[in-house]
């Protein structure tokens, strides 16, 4: 490949890349023509919209952003449900095809870290000695009075 050709190649590659950018800009400024208004964002002056005027406009729009967001919360609890019922199917599928895999490999952590455990425990136990104690006398002493 020699100079001139690699310059022609240079010059279609930047000719394509200006006429995908300009289809791009004008199909964006028609799409935002044919948008009608409503649909653009509405931005709120909240310092206009909340605190002009006294106390019972404030808690007039108070109250009426509390109603909006309640009947929207209530237009989506279906939905809300619904993903929260298809959710706990999947996790109750999910571990009732995977028990036996879960077990064993629950039986294998246990084997493999018992000495740790035991070694954690007794430390634990060292620790917490009294309070444990006083836990365990407390409880003797609740049964004993709810027998009476």
């Amino acid at each position: 490949m020699d100079l001139e050709e690699l310059k022609q190649r240079r010059e279609e590659n930047l000719r394509r890349h200006k006429e995908k950018k300009k289809a791009y800009y004008l199909k964006k400024k028609l799409a935002e023509k044919q948008t009608p208004e409503s649909s653009k964002t509405h931005y709120i002056n909240y310092e206009q919209e909340l605190f002009s005027g006294d106390n019972e406009n404030f808690l007039a729009k108070i109250k009426e952003i509390a109603k909006k967001q309640k009947s929207h919360i209530q237009d989506r609890e279906e939905i809300i449900m619904a993903k929260v019922q298809e959710y706990r199917n999947k996790k109750k599928q999910y571990y009732e095809e995977n028990k036996e895999k879960r077990l064993e490999y629950d039986k294998e952590y246990r084997e493999k870290r018992k000495e740790d455990l035991k070694a954690y425990r007794r430390e634990y136990y060292k620790r917490n000695k009294e309070k444990i104690l006083a836990k365990q006398k407390e409880n003797r002493l609740k049964k004993k009075e709810d027998s009476e």
